[in-house]
Order: structure tokens, then C-alpha cells, then sequence
């Protein structure tokens, strides 16, 4: 097959292998830095893990939902994008724990679930869990050593209860994860550094804590009147997000190139050529911001150790159930939702008051309410090749006896991520690291994504930019080393 060389030969050319928010962002940068573009979507659609949609005339999140405000990443691409003035703060931030059958109030003073001390937790859990808390102050020092299962050392200072009645649910709930699995320096890293200097778990949980009262707000937050809030989503849903940074990569003359996945991927002088099945296109620059088994395979060839490291990341899969019922059918609700401990053996895994968490839900449907449940962890696949019908009366059966709720919706639509959520074990990032240096010797290659660097949006963002970074370092800040300026695809 022929190299593309067609369109313009001015500046060089740097392929995006991925349409997610992580390819498309890093697509933005290299334009910002004077690189030619083309980004490769294997599927239709862009995105990724994130996509806008409406139940019952309602519009919603079928996928993430909210963004981190307290790191800028996220928030400041919104903004570039236009959608600054559609940054909204959550309704309400007031959640729930459904624990041994009834609604708990979140409780406040812990750091992804770990208490600062037992009163802080003293509505959730049992008198026995709150005595073993207090055990903590006097267990000899345990460092986590270089890595360690959060849930592993939580339970070891403060025992079980609290890793399967909080940490389980909230952090386990991010990744769709096994907290006593989960790496506690990869997922909690200041918990996980603070351990090591303190002596106490409970003292490492209050330094973390002041820390983050040191600094109430964040600057992004506060230009765009979110104030000190965590979280923010956008009027019309977080999924609008991919489409406004693709505007602005075409607009910036970049190419997006959806059902066009990468087969292959070859050195080629002193750059690189990228195959897909309708052409083959010659770059400066590779960015691989695809899920971690498509980067594996396109690596296989050229850094067997890289692929091998990277095919051995687990992801987890997971369904999002949506909900509309009319609003005066339904019992009050409290809050933005709840949480589900995974001791107790119900099916659901969480529930979110769309209507009520985001305004713009409710004052587009105000006759409507709108709720989301989402099914589904590491090592429960098998919920995910059950029908349609068998995840919503899961999930009515599992809501009515949280809440009371007894009505039968006007509407429904189940969505499936599979593989959605890569999984963070021990060890996590030194596997990263070893695959990246692994790929040291392969000069404008990049990795970027999930998979790597965090989960949430913002640390898509954030690897993002690193990659295009360091890429555009090499091909356009130090352009006499001789990349050859190839082609670009139109």
C-alpha cells in the first residue's frame, strides 16, 4: 500500500491513534504547537468513555459525567473550547452509603473513604468497626513500602468494616474495582505518601486532609463560579465535551478520521508510517492514545517488552441503566444518589438523582425525574451479557428497596462499557514506567490515556498534553534532527 502524501507538505506530521478525550486532546496541542494532525477513530463516533444522549426528552450523560474541579486540566479545556460558560456546579453534593438495608448520609472527615478518626463515621458503622478504628492510634508504625492494596492496609489499621462499608464503594466505585486490589500509591497517592511519613493511618488521613484545606479552591474554580466545589459537569452533559474539542481541532485545519482504526504502525526512516485498512499514512510523530490492548498490538513488532507490559492491564466492564419516570409517581429522594457496599450482595453498584445532582436535567424536564444505576465490576462480567430487561428489573428491584420507589418508568436505556475502566493493581505504575521505558529508545513515540496516568478526566487531559508535549519537543522545537516532514492525510 502507498504512503497518503497528499494536502500540504509544510511542518511536521503527527498522527493521534484514538478519538477519546485523551486523543482529542493531545490532537488540540500538537496543532497549538505547530503540527500538522490527523486523528484516527477506529469506531463512528468520538469520545470514547464519554457520550451525551437523552432519555424521554431529556438530555443526559450516558457515560462519565462529571468532571474533577480541582485540577485544572479538564476545566481549562472546556473553557478553550467554548464551553466555559456551560461549567456547572452540582445541585447538590449531599450522597448516601446503602448500607445493611437502609440510606446512610455520606459521612464527612475521611479521604476516599478512610476516617480521620471514628467519629467522623460514627452513623455508618458498627460499634465494634468504631473501637477497631480507634486500634490504629495503637498499632506500631506499618509503611506501605514501595506499594501496597488499599484495601489491604486499611483493613490491617483499621479493619475490614471500613474498607467493605466506604472505601469499597467510593474508590472501589471509580474503578469499577476490588479495593483489596487496588494500589494505594496509584489511586490515593497523597494518602499513600503521607502513610510513609506518618505513624499512624489516622495521622497520615489529617495531614491529608489539611493539606487539602489549605487550599479551598482552586483557580480554575473560581474564574468560572464553581467556587470550592470537587466536581462540575456542563450544561447538556459532560459528553458534549469530545464534539467541542473536535470542532476546534478541525477549525485549527487538524483531520479526524472516524472508522479508520490503526493495523499496523512501522519506523519508517527516522519517523514512522501508520496502516489502516484504507490507507497508510507517513508521520513525524506517533501518539498512542488508544486503549492499552490496541497499543500493545501495534507495538508488538517494534517494543515486544512495551506490548507485553501493556497487554497485561486489566479492564473492567460495566453497564449504566437509565432511568425517566414522572416525577410525582416517586417517593422523595435524598440528594445526588448513593453508593452500594459490595458486602452486601445487592446488584447495583450505585445510584445517581440526575434531575436533582445536575439542574440542567431537571429544568430541561421538570416533569420528568431522571436516575442512573451502573452494574457491573472487575471479575463480574457476566452481568454485562444479561438483556436489557434483566438490568432494569436488577435495578428497579434493587432501588425500590433502597428508596421506596415503586413507580414504573416512562423510559429506559441501558448502556454498555465494555471494558470501560482500566484496573489499577499494586504495582501499577512501575509497570507504566518500565513500558515507557521500554519505548525510550523509539524517538516521537508517546503513550496516553486511562490506562496510564488516572481515570478521570482530568488526568486523560493531563497525560494528553505531556505526550503531545514531548512529541512536539522532538519533531518541531529541535527540527534539525531530520524527521523527514511527511505526508499528510486529507
Amino acid at each position: 500500500m502507498n504512503a497518503d502524501t497528499s494536502g500540504p507538505h509544510a511542518g511536521p506530521h503527527a498522527v493521534v491513534v484514538g478519538g477519546g478525550i485523551t486523543g482529542l486532546a493531545a490532537a488540540r496541542r500538537l496543532l497549538a504547537a505547530g503540527a500538522r494532525v490527523t486523528l484516527l477513530e477506529a469506531g463512528g463516533r468520538l469520545g470514547g468513555k464519554l457520550l451525551a444522549g437523552e432519555i424521554a426528552g431529556a438530555p443526559v450523560d450516558l457515560g462519565a459525567e462529571s468532571l474533577l474541579a480541582r485540577r485544572p486540566e479538564a476545566v481549562a479545556l472546556a473553557e478553550a473550547v467554548g464551553l466555559g460558560d456551560r461549567l456547572r456546579a452540582p445541585g447538590t453534593t449531599t450522597a448516601s452509603v446503602w448500607s445493611r438495608g437502609r440510606l446512610v448520609p455520606m459521612p464527612k472527615g475521611h479521604v476516599m473513604g478512610v476516617p480521620g478518626d471514628a467519629g467522623a463515621v460514627a452513623g455508618l458503622l458498627s460499634a465494634e468497626a468504631l473501637r477497631r478504628i480507634g486500634r490504629d492510634l495503637e498499632l506500631p508504625p506499618t509503611e506501605p513500602g514501595d506499594d501496597v492494596a488499599i484495601g489491604a492496609y486499611v483493613a490491617e489499621r483499621m479493619g475490614h468494616e471500613v474498607v467493605d462499608r466506604l472505601v469499597e464503594p467510593l474508590l472501589g466505585g471509580v474503578y469499577a474495582g476490588d479495593a483489596y486490589r487496588i494500589s494505594m500509591r496509584a489511586a490515593v497517592p497523597a494518602l499513600f505518601e503521607a502513610a510513609r511519613r506518618h505513624p499512624t493511618l489516622t495521622a497520615a488521613v489529617r495531614a491529608v486532609q489539611a493539606a487539602g484545606a489549605a487550599v479551598p479552591a482552586d483557580a480554575a474554580g473560581a474564574a468560572t463560579g464553581l467556587g470550592g466545589s470537587v466536581f462540575a459537569g456542563l450544561d447538556g452533559g459532560v459528553g458534549t465535551l469530545p464534539g467541542a474539542v473536535a470542532d476546534a481541532v478541525r477549525a485549527a485545519g487538524g483531520t479526524i478520521l472516524t472508522d479508520t482504526p490503526a493495523t499496523g504502525l512501522l519506523q519508517a526512516g527516522a519517523g514512522w508510517r501508520v496502516v489502516t485498512p484504507e490507507r497508510t499514512l507517513d508521520a513525524d510523530a506517533v501518539v498512542l492514545a488508544a486503549p492499552a490492548p490496541v497499543a500493545a498490538r501495534l507495538l508488538g513488532g517494534l517494543a515486544p517488552e512495551a506490548a507485553a507490559l501493556l497487554d497485561a492491564i486489566a479492564y473492567a466492564s460495566m453497564a449504566l441503566v437509565t432511568f425517566a419516570f414522572r416525577r410525582a409517581d416517586l417517593p422523595e429522594l435524598p440528594g445526588s444518589g448513593f453508593l452500594v457496599p459490595p458486602v452486601d450482595g445487592h446488584t447495583i453498584k450505585a445510584s445517581t438523582f440526575s434531575s436533582q445532582k445536575w439542574r440542567w436535567v431537571g429544568e430541561a424536564a421538570p416533569e420528568l425525574f431522571v436516575l442512573r444505576t451502573s452494574v457491573g465490576r472487575h471479575g463480574e462480567e457476566a452481568w454485562l451479557h444479561r438483556d436489557d430487561e434483566d438490568l432494569v428489573a436488577a435495578s428497579l428491584k434493587d432501588l425500590g428497596a433502597a428508596t421506596g420507589l415503586a413507580a414504573r418508568p416512562v423510559a429506559t436505556t441501558v448502556t454498555r462499557w465494555t471494558d470501560g475502566l482500566p484496573q489499577y493493581p499494586v504495582g501499577h505504575l512501575d509497570r507504566v514506567a518500565r513500558a515507557r521505558t521500554a519505548l525510550a529508545g523509539l524517538p516521537g513515540l508517546r503513550l496516553a490515556g486511562a490506562a496510564y496516568d488516572g481515570v478521570g478526566i482530568p488526568a486523560c487531559v493531563a497525560s494528553a498534553h505531556r505526550a503531545a508535549d514531548a512529541v512536539a519537543d522532538e519533531i518541531i522545537a529541535t527540527p534539525e534532527t531530520g524527521h523527514p516532514g511527511a505526508g499528510h492525510s486529507s
